[in-house]
């Protein structure tokens, strides 16, 4: 399962030092689609991950011998990490919009 997320865009530096600019329409779309493209992607990741630890849980209680109990438990273990982790992301995103809801104007 990887989680990493690749940069959404770069920005080269001119002849003369300076920073290129982009329209920032397009640059709010660009991020907002990555964000939520890679959101997607993760959540896509981690129900793959769980899928599979049930998968090779059931074939371990039948006793299929292709299957071995460590290879299960580590099943396991990734995909309770990839859901503790996607818990955090969620509990993050609700703590930011609960911060920006309560902002004074």
């Amino acid at each position: 399962m990887d989680l990493r997320l690749s940069p959404i865009s770069t920005t080269m530096p001119s002849r003369a030092g300076m920073v290129s600019r982009t329209n920032p329409a397009q640059t709010s779309d660009a991020k907002s689609a990555g964000f939520s493209t890679a959101l997607k992607g993760a959540l896509t990741e981690v129900s793959a991950a769980q899928n599979n630890a049930t998968q090779l849980q059931q074939e371990v209680q039948m006793e299929n011998p292709k299957v071995s109990l460590e290879e299960t438990m580590v099943a396991i273990q990734k995909a309770q990490i990839g859901f503790q982790a996607t818990l955090h992301v969620r509990n993050r995103m609700v703590q930011a919009y609960s911060d920006i809801m309560n902002m004074q104007v």
